[in-house]
């Protein structure tokens, strides 16, 4: 068997690293606390854009982080990304600091079934009959969970469907924006909205932050927020897509894994049902797409 090139162990590994990142967030927000949710977000804008200039300045990309904030349409689409994103930063927050960490993990295992669901919709793609299974499992994870709580899931459908429209947006302005400028225009555009909260919070004393570790662990949130999405990118690059697709799973499960056996949530038999199904559905879905990446794809007609 062949040895792994070097830049594929190296996406490897940087996509490892990326969602390990992700799947432990879970256990650094709780540690914010007396900082409450809107808070937390509102720092890790600001402090996630002064880290997104410092990499802009080292790395030598400020041409496409200008050129974005240039194009009027360009703009205008990342802006209801970066909307998007805030909801999706924000319910994940409240999830995780309120004792709702396993329903965030259910709102990434679904993202999945939402991504297509929003091609049919949207993007008017037709499904195969086995993505018609997945999304019907996905359906039905969510009734047996509705009926198991006597409420919907809300936190999981709004981190889904919050995530999977950014992502609607974010691959239709293709390869035009790239990871980091990308992350700099949307903090950008979140940025004048989260300094005056912040301003007002401290104006009013009700401000959490000081030159103490609290204050440091704030700060923390822009590192926290901009190297996962960093190293997602180089991994992005060196790896089959089958595979990052395959890697996605790490962060929900880890986030699962920390709510039950970290946060001490409960585990009723309704939820490992949902569970279940959603689990069955991502099975469904990894094995069509698998089978469908090895098929050989037409040959293309020869010019004349």
């Amino acid at each position: 068997m062949d040895a792994p090139a070097p830049g594929r162990r190296g996406g490897l590994a940087a996509g490892v690293g990326a969602y390990a990142l992700w799947g432990a967030l879970p256990l650094y927000f709780p540690l914010l606390t007396p900082s409450d949710p809107v808070e937390i977000i509102a720092h890790r804008v600001v402090w996630s854009l002064l880290f997104c200039l410092v990499l802009l300045q080292v790395t030598g990309t400020w041409r496409p982080f200008v050129t974005i904030l240039r194009d009027r349409a360009l703009l205008l689409r990342l802006t209801l990304a970066a909307v998007l994103l805030a909801v999706n930063w924000l319910v994940f927050v409240h999830g995780v600091t309120t004792g709702h960490v396993v329903d965030a993990a259910l709102g990434y295992f679904i993202n999945p079934l939402v991504t297509i669901a929003l091609a049919v919709v949207v993007l008017k793609e037709r499904l195969r009959t086995v993505q018609w299974v997945a999304v019907g499992c996905g359906v039905a994870a969510v009734v047996v969970l509705s009926v198991g709580y006597g409420r919907l899931p809300w936190i999981a459908l709004v981190l889904a469907g919050s995530f999977g429209t950014y992502g609607l947006i974010k691959s239709r302005v293709g390869p035009r924006v790239t990871a980091l400028p990308g992350l700099a225009a949307e903090t950008t555009v979140l940025a004048p909205v989260a300094v005056l909260y912040l301003v007002w919070l401290h104006a009013t004393g009700a401000g959490t932050f000081a030159l103490d570790l609290h204050g440091l662990a704030l700060v923390g949130t822009g590192v926290l927020t901009a190297v996962p999405l960093l190293l997602f990118n180089s991994a992005a690059r060196r790896l089959p897509l089958t595979t990052v697709g395959l890697l996605q799973y790490l962060a929900p499960v880890l986030q699962l894994a920390i709510g039950v056996l970290v946060a001490g949530e409960q585990m009723p038999p309704a939820r490992w049902w949902g569970f279940g199904l959603v689990w069955l559905a991502l099975v469904v879905l990894t094995v069509d797409g698998l089978r469908h990446s090895r098929r050989p794809s037409p040959r293309a007609p020869t010019a004349a």
